[in-house]
């Protein structure tokens, strides 16, 4: 029989160079804990987070009154079977999503984002209140520097 013929490949015990793929030859995945507080599906418009509703045993109403008055409302566990949880059977918040002390919460994405730039300006004046206290105490005779606050990155010779 020739070489390319079916009868001696079938005996022949080495693979083609074509059958060898990444496919083939990929490791199966390794496993990996679960995570402790499970990630909800997310939707559009929507962040979510998980709020302390007790600690060492001893419920914290300031907090999660706090939370709801900033907007976050309780994850009904209904609405996300993906985080396959199992309700305490002395849950206060009943059919929301609780572990451990901490309640899984949403709140629209629009209003997370206006309190992200209320905090931004918040620390800005405060940056400059300090600047400004700083260089109060400039004198002409020793300057001092304006505070520089960039970064560069340099490769190479630093040219």
């Amino acid at each position: 029989m020739a070489r390319g013929d079916t009868a001696n490949e079938e005996q022949d015990p080495r693979a083609k160079r074509e059958h060898d793929t990444r496919e083939t030859f990929s490791r199966p995945a390794s496993w990996t804990p679960p995570t402790v507080l499970p990630v909800p599906d997310p939707q559009d418009g929507w962040e979510y987070r998980w709020i302390r509703v007790s600690m060492r045993g001893e419920s914290d109403n300031t907090n999660v009154s706090r939370k709801y008055r900033e907007g976050w409302e309780p994850v009904r566990l209904e609405d996300h079977p993906e985080l396959k949880l199992i309700p305490d059977i002395d849950n206060r918040f009943d059919g929301a999503a609780v572990i451990g002390g901490l309640m899984l919460c949403k709140n629209e994405t629009a209003l997370m984002e206006q309190k992200r730039e209320y905090n931004r300006q918040q620390a800005e004046g405060q940056m400059q209140a300090v600047d400004n206290n700083m260089m109060r105490d400039n004198d002409a005779r020793m300057p001092l520097l304006p505070p520089d606050r960039s970064t560069r990155v340099k490769f190479g010779d630093g040219s």
